[in-house]
């Protein structure tokens, strides 16, 4: 059984590992030969709008899915009507989560806590936005955005003028600004038949825009208990199949849904080691209508992401129990080159060692 990728990032690539013990093949579409994906899998090299590629992927695969979510949704869905191409997860949340208005609406039609925001597309409107929602807030483009990429803060008018002479060439959306005390995300699966596994509630810092370092498993039982609401509630909204994450911050206790991601995700890398199921086996097993496998945390984890340079390899696995994934990428400031994680029996020695492993990597956060 082949299963296609559209994206052949270290998530398409994570996802093949996963996918071979089970007895699968796979192949993956991306515009850069030098995909980490295609270091494990086939490499169709081509745009992601381009059908007659899509048409060979259909054709030789008994499902897509993919494995960057602003794969354009429009492709998709003309592959599927000409081909009969079965995609998951569903191209409706693929949509609703590249477009930042259509997702808040979805939280606010699901009852689910979001930010205060407001649709802009002038200056008018922005000055509109700000004066009924105040400062400081965040203005962001609609599409696009990712890791901190395609936002800016805003204090002051000049503030606002900036960020408008940056950004206002693209639909916008302004939201207010959260002063959260940490930031959390769930992950869980629903497959073909309805069947829900929902994995531990992670923490995690970012630094930069980008993710840092996630804890799992995170937080009080009735925040555990609130967001896998909130993530059934999506899962069911779209007859969902596949993995899908929320974003949270977290402020006086209260859960505020930040954003979604309709795939394998980077804070749930630590599934791999930490979890008796991966993420990446069970968007699989979800995908091809197999029974999910358990999502039960097997210890307290911590995931590292290896940003821009990789560390020298035998310095980082001097450090007994850490299991190192290198994505086979070039070096660039500010990119996910790869990620460590750890596994230990408490929380107290997982962060004991934590903190160890993120001087050593001379990683400036801080333990959630």
């Amino acid at each position: 059984m082949t299963v296609g990728i559209v994206g052949a990032g270290q998530l398409g690539r994570m996802l093949a590992l996963a996918g071979y013990p089970l007895g699968l093949d796979f192949l993956c579409l991306d515009p850069s030969r030098e995909a980490p994906a295609g270091a494990v899998a086939p490499l169709l090299t081509g745009a992601f709008t381009d059908l007659r590629l899509l048409r060979v992927l259909a054709r030789r695969c008994e499902v897509l899915t993919f494995d960057w979510e602003n794969v354009p949704a429009a492709s998709l869905r003309e592959v599927a009507r000409l081909h009969g191409a079965r995609i998951c997860p569903p191209i409706a949340a693929l949509a609703a989560g590249q477009d930042r208005v259509a997702e808040k609406r979805l939280f606010e039609r699901l009852k689910i806590p979001t930010t205060r925001w407001r649709a802009v597309s002038s200056r008018a409107e922005l000055a509109r936005a700000i004066a009924r929602i105040g400062v400081p807030g965040m203005l962001k483009t609609r599409r696009l955005g990712y890791d901190g990429k395609g936002q800016a803060v805003i204090r002051t008018g000049a503030d606002a003028e900036r960020a408008w002479d940056r950004l206002g060439r693209a639909p916008l959306l302004y939201e207010e600004w959260v002063p959260f005390d940490c930031e959390a995300s769930i992950i869980g699966a629903r497959s073909r038949g309805g069947e829900l596994g929902i994995y531990p509630l992670c923490g995690n810092v970012h630094g930069g825009g980008i993710l840092r370092l996630t804890c799992a498993p995170f937080g009080p039982r009735r925040w555990q208990r609130a967001a896998a609401a909130y993530l059934t509630r999506v899962l069911e909204h779209f007859r969902y199949t596949g993995i899908l994450t929320l974003e949270f911050f977290v402020r006086r206790g209260r859960l505020i849904a930040n954003e979604m991601a309709p795939r394998v995700h980077n804070s749930g890398h630590w599934t791999i080691e930490g979890a008796a199921t991966s993420q990446f086996e069970n968007h699989l097993r979800a995908i091809l209508g197999l029974p999910l496998g358990a999502t039960h945390a097997l210890g307290h984890s911590a995931m590292i992401n290896l940003i821009g340079l990789m560390p020298p390899r035998a310095a980082l696995l001097a450090h007994p129990g850490v299991h190192l994934h290198d994505y086979g990428k070039r070096p660039r400031p500010d990119r996910k080159v790869g990620h460590c994680t750890l596994v230990e029996p408490s929380a107290a020695r997982r962060d004991a060692r934590t903190a160890r492993l993120l001087e050593d990597l001379a990683v400036g956060v801080r333990i959630p």
